[in-house]
């Protein structure tokens, strides 16, 4: 298929490109009916958890943080509904 742009104007070229470009990519989020939200999410999670410290003095610290935070464990003692 040829994709020729007639348009003069270079915005439009350069969105033209970007389409050709991620054309595949497009249509598989269209068709699948995905999205990066989850990861999106997450990552901003992980954002909230670093700004409140001021930054980690190494990243071991910074992933315990992580796990400790979005890990999913239940910490309360057995027998306490939480």
């Amino acid at each position: 298929m040829s994709w020729a742009v007639r348009s003069g104007l270079e915005p439009i070229k350069k969105v033209a490109g970007t389409i050709k470009d991620h054309l595949w990519g497009i249509l598989n989020a269209v068709v699948l009916k995905v999205s990066n939200g989850p990861a999106e999410s997450l990552n901003s999670r992980i954002k909230m958890i670093k700004v409140p410290s001021s930054g980690f003095r190494n990243k071991e610290r910074f992933a315990n943080a992580i796990y400790l935070h979005l890990g999913g464990l239940n910490l309360y003692p057995e027998g306490v509904v939480g």
